[in-house]
């Protein structure tokens, strides 16, 4: 398999482009040479509706610290799951947050909302939450190129719960996806998932699923009262207490294997 590379220019068979800094520098880390192929993608497939798939390309020249490229043949694939699912996180601390980035992004999320909650560790804002954001869309790309999806997740800015949940105006959840929106509980009384799923798919909610999680020490019966009022439906992954960064991969982890 030739190595695979992400890149946010438009592609179109037979132009000529220089490949972004990070891929330039992973292509000579690599030590390719001229003459090499590669694979490149960038989220848009041939630039189609509902397109996805990625091109083959050929190195043309090797600099220092650019590499110009031939963009060949597009090739269509299908990888990306049946229905988009979106997480909303309350920010779990330190490398926990690049290290669910990663494999949420490994198991097909659509997007993923950082969230400051009551309880969170992970405060960010200014260069610093700019600098996460770059850090954590760097993250996701990456995993891109390694897993195979030719369509990488949107990581939104951060930003407050409280804010995200209001019912109205731009950071409310009236701007969210369609579907249904559930969140992830202890509450006694939740559903367990696969019963929600269920319901879900027998009311024709499958074109997307938005899960809410909270940060270490979840969320506060406040924050979880005003999910409700917002539409989010509790529902429980079993009697263990799942980490802030384990509770929505097991959530992505069971989506994935319902579609096998």
């Amino acid at each position: 398999m030739n190595p695979r590379f992400f890149t946010d220019q438009a592609l179109v068979s037979e132009s000529v482009i220089e490949l972004p800094d990070q891929a330039a520098r992973h292509v000579q880390v690599l030590r390719l040479q001229p003459g090499d192929s590669i694979t490149l993608f960038n989220s848009l497939g041939n630039g189609t509706a509902g397109s996805e798939g990625a091109y083959q390309a050929t190195i043309e020249r090797m600099g220092r610290s650019d590499v110009r490229v031939i963009v060949g043949h597009y090739s269509p694939s299908h990888r990306e799951a049946r229905r988009d699912v979106h997480l909303a996180i309350g920010m779990p601390a330190n490398e926990r947050m690049d290290w669910l980035v990663e494999k949420a992004t490994e198991l097909g999320v659509a997007s993923i909302r950082p969230l400051m909650a009551e309880r969170s560790v992970l405060r960010l804002k200014g260069d610093r939450s700019d600098k996460k954001l770059a850090h954590w869309r760097g993250i996701a790309a990456a995993a891109c190129e390694q897993c195979g999806r030719n369509r990488v997740p949107v990581i939104h800015d951060t930003g407050s719960l409280v804010q995200w949940l209001k019912p109205s105006g731009a950071a409310g959840v009236a701007v969210e996806p369609e579907g249904s929106r559930l969140l992830l509980s202890l509450q006694p009384g939740s559903r367990p998932l696969a019963q929600a799923l269920a319901d879900a798919d027998a009311g024709d909610q499958v074109d997307a699923l938005t899960f809410l999680s909270g940060p270490e020490g979840g969320l506060s019966a406040v924050e979880e009262a005003a999910a409700l009022a917002c539409g989010f439906a509790p529902v429980s992954l079993g009697p263990r207490v799942l980490r802030a960064e384990t509770a929505p991969l097991a959530v992505l982890s069971f989506l994935a294997l319902l579609q096998h």
